[in-house]
């Protein structure tokens, strides 16, 4: 039986190739650029005076650096809408292959950037490192998700986002000012995003592609079975999930490749795609992204010393770690539905704790109480929020409609995240402490809208998930949709 597939060594190392190699690229890009925020400021500072006679102005200063947050965000849009056509031309091996040029690229130029006496390079190394990010993000969950028994498909989704935070964990502590957060060794804490792609190339030689790509797309059936018995081990019978596969293939046969007007315009993908896009959306609105790349100011604003900021960031990230843990051990139990809705719900009361506290006298015990809300927000943004929105979506849409899915959700993911990166310092100069009731309201929203909207995929395979969106009496993969729906498969609320 397909559902008795276990998890082997090598399932392992395909799952570490994609973890280590992709996904931490993102986390550790995103991390590393919060600690030694003021040691590579006074590098812009030092520059710009040898240039030009006279030191950078405060709000130049600022703004720079904002760009210099935001703009793997910027590379991060163009990344996910390469990720699509990527995955679509080259399959989702080879995509992870070559993207790996991207990400050595980048983290030269940030490595040699203070050797070279230029800002510009650090930022154009982010902007590249952003576009490898983009990619990953939207292929390495597309790969995990194809590669995972069904059983555990919300586990294996889910180490995505545990690469990242692990990633992003690494990075903060790397980054203490006692280690490489100092004026002379920032450059290799920028540069070491490169062993990642190392590693990788490295890997992913004996690593097959997805078996799903290789038999939907490429009509392999061999080399599918030849994947899918290396992923499950030879004691495996993959007779039922290459048959599934085949169902799958069968279907997309018939159909046309789907672009991506037509996901706006037709009804059944219309609708799990504003799916998509709203969860992405619930991820980079939540204001998450303020804690990440601005946790240090953060925690200078509510009256914690300085010298305290670079360890209680590092405590934000060991909170990552611990509760991505927590919600892979809880995924396949609970469901993805109800785990982002506790971690929605969570974090809308955390941030109406945050406001209240900071808008409170300072006194030495408030400040650090302040941290009590800040590291249960993160908490509660890995029980669902952090994780569930980059898999759910892989998990929405069929073989022939995933890849420009997914570009568009991770598009919409990446402008969220730009937004929230370049416009939080200037609210947050604005009204301060009541900035988190911005994140409330909208944290409200989409509570609101995973409550009425979004299904359960717990258990349930890729044809019985895009069944919930079929019209009644279509066909998909040579079976009725109804015949999916009296299989448990009515949308659930």
């Amino acid at each position: 039986m397909a559902d008795e597939a276990g998890v082997t060594k090598t399932l392992v190392l395909a799952t570490s190739m994609a973890v280590v190699g992709s996904t931490f690229q993102f986390g550790y890009n995103t991390g590393v650029i919060n600690a030694p925020q003021k040691t590579i400021e006074q590098f812009y500072n030092v520059t710009f005076l040898n240039r030009y006679g006279h030191p950078i102005t405060a709000s130049t200063l600022n703004l720079l650096w904002g760009f210099t947050v935001a703009v793997t965000a910027v590379g991060g849009m163009i990344g996910s809408l390469c990720a699509g056509v990527a995955a679509e031309r080259y399959g989702l091996k080879k995509s992870m292959l070559y993207n790996n040029i991207t990400a050595i690229l980048g983290a030269a130029l940030m490595g040699f950037s203070e050797l070279a006496g230029s800002f510009e390079m650090l930022i154009i190394g982010r902007f590249i490192i952003g576009i490898n990010s983009g990619i990953n993000m939207g292929i390495a969950p597309m790969y995990l998700t194809e590669i995972a028994p069904v059983k555990y498909r919300g586990v294996f989704g889910t180490l995505g986002q545990f690469g990242v935070v692990t990633s992003m964990l690494l990075s903060q502590v790397l980054g203490l000012r006692w280690l490489l957060g100092t004026p002379t060794l920032w450059p290799l804490l920028l540069a070491l995003t490169g062993v990642f792609a190392i590693f990788q190339l490295a890997v992913i030689p004996f690593c097959p592609d997805s078996p799903r790509f290789l038999l939907v797309k490429m009509n392999k059936e061999e080399e599918a079975r030849e994947a899918l018995q290396w992923l499950r081990g030879n004691h495996y019978d993959v007779k039922e999930e290459m048959n599934n596969m085949r169902i799958e293939h069968q279907a997309n046969s018939t159909e046309r490749k789907t672009t991506i007007i037509e996901l706006f315009t037709v009804s059944y993908l219309r609708k799990p795609l504003i799916i998509a896009i709203v969860m992405q959306l619930s991820q980079q609105l939540s204001g998450i992204n303020a804690v990440f790349y601005y946790s240090t100011q953060l925690f200078i604003a509510a009256g914690i010393p300085e010298e305290y900021t670079g360890l209680t960031t590092v405590g934000v990230g060991v909170v990552n770690v611990v509760m991505t843990i927590v919600s892979l051990l809880l995924i396949e139990h609970a469901g993805r539905r109800i785990l982002h809705l506790i971690g929605l719900g969570g974090m809308c009361v955390c941030s109406v704790i945050l406001v209240v506290l900071l808008n409170l006298h300072r006194t030495t015990v408030i400040s650090w109480l302040t941290l009590v809300p800040i590291l249960l927000f993160v908490a509660f943004f890995q029980t669902g929020p952090g994780s569930i929105p980059w898999f759910i979506t892989a998990e929405l849409f069929n073989q022939s409609s995933r890849p420009a899915a997914v570009s568009i959700a991770g598009l919409v993911n990446w402008l969220g995240n730009f937004t929230i990166g370049l416009a939080y310092p200037s609210i947050n100069a604005e009204i301060g402490g009541y900035t988190f009731i911005i994140f409330a309201v909208l944290l409200a929203i989409f509570w609101i809208f995973t409550y009425f909207r979004v299904p359960e995929t717990k258990g349930r395979s890729i044809n019985e998930i895009t069944a919930l969106f079929q019209p009644e009496g279509e066909y998909l993969g040579g079976k009725p949709v109804k015949t999916y729906q009296k299989m448990g498969c009515s949308e659930s609320s």
